[in-house]
Formats: C-alpha cells, sequence, structure tokens
C-alpha cells in the first residue's frame, strides 16, 4: 500500500460537460481520482459534473451522461475542468463563456481536456498562459489566437491553469496533479491500476514520432518531413530540402519514390492540403485566408489542387464537414 498525505484536504473537480465532449478524455480524467481514493483513509477527491443544461450531456460517440447540476455558482476550492471534443467552436457558448468569467473571477483553477483550451481562450482565461490541444486544432487555434502560447504536449501546467491533448492525456496529467498532492508512490500505484505502463511528462508530444507515423525509420527522410511540416505557409523547395539532409535533389526523389511511394513534392502538397481541410473544418477564415496560410498565393491554383485531393471544391467542403 502507498504511503500518502492523508492530512491533505479534499479537492473537488468540477467537469463541465460541453456537448459533444470526448468520453475518453473524460473517463481518463476521472478514474485516476477514483483509483487514489481507494487507498485514502479518507475520501481526497470529489467530483461533480455540470452541463449546460443542468440534466444530461451527449458525448461524441452518443453516449448520454447524466450530470448534477447546471451552471450554478461553485465555491472557492473547486477546480474546474471543461471537457471539449467535436464541433469546439459552436458548443462554446454564450452562457458557458458567461459562466466561466464569473466563476474564475473567484480564483477558481481551470483547466481544458481535449479540444477545452479553445474554450478557455475563447473566455480571455489563457492570457500569459501556456496550454496545448488536441494536435488536430493545432493550426486553427494558431490562426484564431496568435497571442496565446500554444505548446505541442500531452498536458500543461501553467499556474492554476490547466490542459490536457485529449484521449490518454489526461491520465497523464490527472497523475501529475495526484502526485504534486499525494507524492510518487501513490501514482504508481493508481497507474498499475490502469495497466498504464508509460507515464508521459509535459515535455513529451502527443503524436506518434515521424518514424512511427510513416512506418519507416530513416534519419534523413524523417528530418525532411519534419521540415516540411513546420514550414507549410512558406513552402521550402525539394532543392534546399536535399542540400539541409546532404543529398541531391534526385536522391530525395528516389528516397520518398522507395519509402513513401510519391513525390517529395506531392507529399508536401499533401500536407499542405491536410492543414487547409482542418483550418476549412475549425475556422470562419475565408478560403482566400486559408489558401495563404497553407503557401498557396493563388485561390484558383489552390482550388484546383483541393478538388484533385478531396473531389470537392474548399468552398462546398466547408458547407458539408462538420466542424471539429
Amino acid at each position: 500500500m502507498p504511503t500518502v498525505d492523508t492530512s491533505a484536504p479534499t479537492r473537488n473537480f468540477v467537469f463541465l460537460l460541453l456537448d459533444q465532449f470526448s468520453l475518453i478524455a473524460f473517463t481518463t480524467a476521472i478514474e485516476p481520482l477514483r483509483l487514489a481514493n481507494r487507498y485514502q483513509n479518507k475520501t481526497c477527491y470529489t467530483w461533480t459534473l455540470v452541463s449546460e443544461n443542468g440534466e444530461t450531456a451527449i458525448s461524441s460517440n452518443g453516449i448520454e451522461v447524466k450530470t448534477d447540476k447546471g451552471l450554478t455558482e461553485l465555491n472557492r476550492n473547486d477546480v474546474i475542468f471543461v471537457c471539449g471534443g467535436l464541433n469546439i467552436k459552436q458548443n462554446t457558448t454564450k452562457p458557458i463563456l458567461n459562466w466561466l468569467r464569473r466563476e474564475t473571477r473567484k480564483g477558481l483553477s481551470v483547466g481544458g481536456l481535449c479540444t477545452a483550451s479553445y474554450t478557455l481562450a475563447t473566455a480571455g482565461l489563457l492570457q500569459d498562459k501556456k496550454c496545448t490541444i488536441h494536435w488536430e486544432n493545432y493550426d486553427s487555434f494558431e490562426e484564431e489566437f496568435p497571442g496565446i502560447e500554444l505548446v505541442r504536449s500531452v498536458f500543461t501546467i501553467d499556474g492554476n491553469r490547466f490542459s490536457a491533448a485529449g484521449g490518454m492525456a489526461s491520465v497523464d496529467l490527472m497523475l501529475k496533479i495526484i502526485s504534486n498532492d499525494h507524492g510518487q508512490d501513490l501514482i504508481n500505484w493508481v497507474a498499475d491500476q490502469m495497466i498504464y505502463n508509460s507515464m508521459r511528462t509535459e515535455h513529451d508530444e502527443p503524436r506518434l514520432s515521424i518514424p512511427t507515423r510513416i512506418g519507416v525509420r530513416h534519419p534523413k527522410l524523417s528530418k525532411v518531413i519534419q521540415m516540411m511540416e513546420k514550414n507549410i505557409e512558406e513552402p521550402i523547395s525539394p532543392s534546399i530540402l536535399a542540400r539541409d539532409v546532404s543529398m541531391s535533389t534526385r536522391q530525395l526523389e528516389r528516397l520518398f519514390r522507395r519509402y513513401l511511394d510519391r513525390s517529395p513534392k506531392r507529399y508536401y502538397m499533401e500536407l499542405r492540403l491536410q492543414k487547409a481541410r482542418n483550418l476549412l473544418m475549425q475556422t470562419d477564415m475565408s478560403v482566400i485566408n486559408v489558401a495563404l496560410a497553407c503557401g498557396f498565393s493563388s485561390p484558383s491554383h489552390f482550388s484546383k489542387c483541393y478538388r484533385t485531393q478531396y473531389e470537392t471544391t474548399p468552398y462546398r467542403e466547408r458547407g458539408s464537414i462538420p466542424a471539429q
């Protein structure tokens, strides 16, 4: 049995479940708290579920969760966690923003799970704070909130602001919070109970490494792809990419053909178009501005490339695909 500090006060976590919230991000935040309580001589963690209507919240996979109350007044020692998921922009409503602003004026700590950093940022709660968000929402978040420090990490803790990138990242964040409250022994036990043997820190990235993602472990190929991903708005020519990894352009072409069955130019184009699709789905940016943000100086060229890749135009895409 782990040694714990039983003198620590009980902490109550208030989970605000937005419409279409991520069920996995929510449940993996609750479970470490539940398990931590199993080895306390008293209950050290409690939680309250809140929704805008005060009755139920429906997750992104359709499962309905009964909540305890609506947007009522909280205690000064409560910790708010906003649970986001799909359609975060539409589900960040005015009543929710007003409630968050009102409650955090008391000095309450607040965090965002999955896509909910968007909600916190919209409420003005992340000024001078760092945060993370689900990786699919990086591009749109950076476009909409250029003044907020977005960190590509599993979770962040910056003073009384928390964020987790979604999915299993909630486990890592909660283990860190429990560790700060009660020490390493307890979180080791909790992690073992969850069959979770790879605890991550704020320095770990939420996405798989490039070699794992592409299924190829070639250092020069990985470096080129990394450079491509970091230079979407102003694409780098194949000759410069090749030079930076001490290869000829022809060698780089062969490398991409051998491992990815496409040219560097085609692969780069697919990365740019994927970012464009994310921006169209997640923001209100004009199609022209999306094109510019993805390295297309000509809207007509952008539209042509987009149609070739996705068999629809950027304008039609915006009207047919729900925002994330």
